[in-house]
């Protein structure tokens, strides 16, 4: 397995993880909760380096 490769399965776990956070406080707290925002600009920053990696 490649360095890439590791990276890449790295944050599709922190994607996985973040995304069922960021779902459920968005439903128990609503989805201008200032906790919601905060899961979803953080979710944005990994999904952006994950298709970086994809598109080296």
């Amino acid at each position: 397995m490649t360095v890439q490769e590791i990276e890449k399965n790295k944050l599709e776990h922190k994607i996985k993880t973040l995304r069922i956070r960021m779902v459920y406080n968005g439903q128990s707290k609503g989805l201008t909760h200032p906790d919601t925002i905060k899961y979803s600009q953080e979710l944005d920053v990994y999904l952006n380096q994950y298709y970086h990696i994809q598109s080296l």
